[in-house]
């Protein structure tokens, strides 16, 4: 008798569960005028339905419980990290529900990613130990909660941000997904493996609906959940001691929408803009203006989030002196990748201008 692996099912009823619930969050949206509508940094020309990001919290959160409530190895689980994700997560779903409607003030949207951060370290999700290559790793004691709280804020503002285009935040968080999937496998941390496998589920569904040209939008309710998710599952993994380097791996998978994101807040702070002022400069952006068209532009940033999955893999199996190096290494091309992307497209305005 063949046995199918528990991931994927877990995996395979998350995208029925999204495949099923994102026509219903579709019509709905539509009735009460949940639109987003084309606009100076919109890619999109016509109303396109958004709060579809409901489906994934559904999915994710609805299936975890399933899970632990049927028979099954997800019994076996501690609840505590379920208990304080599941409650995380509400106000954050609170506000990009409220977000996507009729918007929210910058400093709302920090203020409850603050919140949500202190509640997943209230429930024993941190960074209590940073890696020190150089000898024994460092209790960071009260450091530990500030940690946590910049870490949530990053990942979450980072997917927020890369979701600027048809598919291109569903595929990238479900290839850190499926890389995090991975690296918790070779460290036998199941419930890391347990939340990825109902992400990557979700994430694959809703592409369905949300490749380009996109029927609907996942909308700041979809793109703060998954980054809240995400930097979740990275604590998880730290809470159980299995990362060889302290939130390292998250950090590789993540490294796009997390870059784009650093630069975006470093090129308005030197422009003199607000930091949270939205702007076309992230790098979906410029692989438009050099001419890609919406696919191609999504295609290309999914191979470079796949090739910093597998080099997050990589890296599982190095000493962590070597693994720390070559982190850093990779941050710097990835620099000079979005510097030489600028420049060209720089260049390519002033020739058409000339």
């Amino acid at each position: 008798m063949i046995r199918i692996p528990y991931s994927l099912i877990l995996a395979a009823g998350a995208m029925a569960a999204t495949l099923a619930l994102v026509p219903l969050i579709m019509r709905w949206a539509r009735g009460i005028g949940a639109l987003d509508r084309p606009g100076p940094r919109r890619v999109h020309a016509e109303p396109v339905p958004t709060l579809g990001g409901l489906a994934f919290a559904a999915s994710v959160l609805g299936g975890a419980w399933l899970a632990m409530a049927l028979p099954g190895p997800a019994r076996q689980l501690d609840l505590l990290p379920l208990v304080g994700i599941t409650l995380a997560a509400l106000p954050i779903l609170a506000l990009g529900i409220i977000d996507d409607l009729r918007g929210a003030p910058p400093y709302a949207k920090l203020g409850i990613q603050i919140c949500a951060a202190l509640v997943l370290y209230h429930f024993g999700l941190g960074v209590p130990i940073l890696t020190n290559p150089f000898g024994s790793n460092v209790e960071l004691g009260w450091l530990n909660a500030p940690l946590t709280v910049i870490w949530v804020v990053v990942v979450v503002n980072a997917v927020n941000l890369i979701d600027g285009l048809d598919g291109l935040a569903s595929g990238v968080v479900l290839l850190a997904c499926a890389t995090l999937w991975w690296v918790a496998r070779s460290h036998a941390d199941f419930y890391v493996m347990f939340f990825t496998a109902l992400m990557i589920g979700t994430t694959a569904g809703f592409l369905r609906y949300n490749f380009p040209p996109a029927r609907v939008f996942m909308g700041d309710t979809g793109s703060q959940f998954l980054g809240l998710m995400l930097a979740a599952v990275s604590l998880l993994e730290n809470r159980k001691g299995t990362a060889t380097v302290t939130l390292l791996f998250p950090l590789v998978a993540l490294a796009l929408p997390i870059a784009d994101s650093v630069l975006a807040f470093f090129r308005r702070a030197f422009a003199g803009r607000h930091v949270f002022h939205a702007d076309s400069g992230h790098i979906h952006h410029r692989l438009l203006r050099l001419g890609l068209t919406h696919a191609q532009t999504t295609l290309l940033l999914w191979g470079l989030s796949a090739v910093l999955g597998v080099v997050a893999i990589l890296l599982a199996g190095q000493p962590r002196e070597r693994a720390l190096l070559l982190a850093g290494s990779l941050a710097v091309v990835l620099f000079v990748v979005f510097e030489v992307i600028e420049a060209v497209g720089r260049r390519r305005n002033e020739a058409h201008e000339d």
